[in-house]
């Protein structure tokens, strides 16, 4: 057994010191995460826009690309690509199977979980095995899973389409070697569609371009035409501009989708439209800021403090928003704020939950912090809350720490450790843990401990052991019942075993064994699986 190979049955030795009650609860609560989760609005192919006009051009470009593996579409913010897809995806009634990415899935095995549940959105049976490959505690290699996955969608007879959005927010490499590896040994049913506003670092699409198997959709040709123009503001929004003012913005903009619906907000109710627009600036730089003051100026307070105080919220519902404002009317808002087109995106068909167009979020948190900035920490405290009582922790974490509110961050941290503390997949921790002032830890032993088992699991073997010193240390100086305290000392153990088999102080290794089946409870299970690590130990020590 290699030393990377204990690391699932490492941690399922320190999970087992749950026994009875206490664990029949860690089960429940597991249980209660693991229907709570995965998001299966990241799942939901977005409902098109009401006002948005067909790009027969772009339609055919992507029609086209069918054909290939792999369609790209890179392009800076507010360029349409997401429209686009959706657009597409909606119009020509082929089976798309999406995922949303965003900046919490950036662990392989989460990611390709999201990838298995998107493709079962179009058959049930696709990837059943490889699900559960990846829900063992001990996962194989992320290759096995996706040859098994692979092989699953070969079987399927329909052309489908693989949509990844927002993929520049992964910045993850075994990620992109996984995406590299489905790609090399793709289908040819199977199609994979890539939205993002940069790159991916994909070695292989220099050659997916030289054979052929690579559509490319950029900005210059997401731009929308003086012809697209027209048709947006005058047929889908109805503003009968004149054809010099529709060249002039369509010049200013530079056909840039995202200026054009600021534009269009700010031109609704003008008496001289054309006045305005021969002030327009087209500076990319410069025409959001001025455009969001534009469109929010117009707005009543009510509205523009719903706007400002909501753009903390990476995803927004009626409920969580009424626990960030203080309101009670929020579903009445978003619903006014779908209507009148102000960059709220529906998230699923029921219209439960929404987002704003990350350009527009990003613009109003610019302008919620140059006017209300010293009322941010509390909105966040409040998300942070509505977050950990409705059960998405990982959010709850997120916005304790934007907060400052350390010590919800601190609890809400080792409650989630708990749970997938026998799972060594929880790629976060480490994160938070580095993120947690010193006095948090100083008085917290379980922290600690946690903290050395994330630091030991990434190969930072003196680091854990400062921790766990600093766990023993906190263990002497507050009063905890002997059974507790002898299950952490137990912990304590089994990390330090660990520690020692990683660098070959197998001596240490079976001392340290010997300590934790001491100290962590009589569990037979337990005892079977750490006598295995103990006697391998053993042999290895005496060659």
């Amino acid at each position: 057994m290699a030393p990377e190979d204990l690391n699932g049955e490492l941690a399922a030795i320190l999970n087992d010191e749950a026994t009875g009650e206490s664990r029949l609860i860690a089960e429940d609560a597991w249980d209660e995460i693991q229907h709570l989760t995965p998001l299966r609005t990241k799942l939901n192919v977005p409902p098109p826009g009401s006002n948005w006009i067909s790009r027969t051009r772009l339609d055919k470009r992507m029609d086209e690309g069918f054909s290939r593996k792999l369609t790209l579409i890179s392009a800076p913010a507010g360029f349409g690509k997401t429209t686009l897809s959706v657009d597409w995806a909606h119009t020509h009634k082929i089976p798309v199977a999406w995922f949303s990415v965003d900046n919490g899935d950036n662990d392989p095995l989460h990611f390709l979980t999201y990838v298995i549940l998107g493709l079962q959105t179009l058959e049930a049976d696709i990837g059943k095995a490889a699900l559960t490959m990846l829900q063992s505690p001990q996962p194989p290699p992320i290759e096995s899973i996706l040859i098994n996955l692979l092989n699953d969608t070969i079987r399927i007879p329909r052309d489908m389409a693989l949509v990844l959005d927002d993929y520049h927010l992964v910045d993850a490499k075994p990620i992109h070697e996984l995406i590299a590896f489905l790609l090399e040994n793709l289908p040819e049913q199977m199609h994979i569609i890539i939205v993002t506003r940069s790159d991916p670092p994909l070695p292989l699409l220099a050659r997916l371009r030289s054979q052929n198997q690579l559509t490319e959709l950029r900005a210059a040709d997401l731009s929308f035409s003086a012809e697209e123009t027209a048709s947006l503001f005058n047929q889908s929004l109805n503003l009968q501009l004149s054809t010099r003012d529709i060249q002039l913005i369509e010049t200013r903009t530079e056909g840039w989708a995202a200026g054009l619906q600021l534009a269009a907000l700010s031109l609704q109710g003008r008496e001289d439209p054309s006045e305005f627009i021969k002030g327009f600036k087209g500076d990319n730089r410069y025409i959001a800021d001025y455009l969001t003051e534009e469109v929010l100026s117009r707005q009543p307070e009510h509205l523009r403090n719903f706007l400002l105080q909501t753009s903390i919220l990476g995803r927004l519902c009626g409920p969580l928003c009424d626990a960030v404002t203080a309101q009670q009317n929020s579903n009445q808002v978003l619903n006014a704020l779908e209507k009148a087109n102000l960059f709220v995106i529906p998230l699923d068909d029921e219209r439960r939950w929404y987002r704003y167009h990350h350009l527009f979020a990003d613009l109003l948190e610019q302008r919620l912090r140059m006017k209300q900035d010293d009322g941010v920490p509390e909105l966040h405290r409040r998300a942070s809350q509505w977050f950990a009582q409705n059960g998405f922790k990982n959010e709850a974490v997120d916005h304790a720490f934007l907060a400052q509110d350390y010590e919800h961050a601190a609890q809400l941290i080792e409650e989630i450790a708990e749970l997938v503390w026998d799972r060594a997949r929880e790629s976060r921790l480490l994160q938070w843990l580095k993120k947690l002032p010193q006095e948090q830890l100083e008085t917290n032993a379980k922290l600690c401990i946690f903290y050395a088992r994330e630091l030991c699991m990434s190969g930072y073997l003196d680091d854990a052991e400062e921790k766990l010193q600093a766990a023993e240390h906190t263990l002497e100086s507050i009063s905890i019942s002997a059974a507790n305290k002898e299950g952490l000392l137990g912990r304590i153990a089994v990390i330090r075993a660990y520690i020692s088999f990683r660098g070959g102080d197998f001596s240490g290794t079976i001392t340290f064994s010997g300590q934790a089946l001491k100290l962590l409870p009589n569990d037979a299970t337990l005892q079977l699986r750490f006598e295995v690590f103990f006697g391998h130990a053993q042999r290895r020590n005496q060659r």
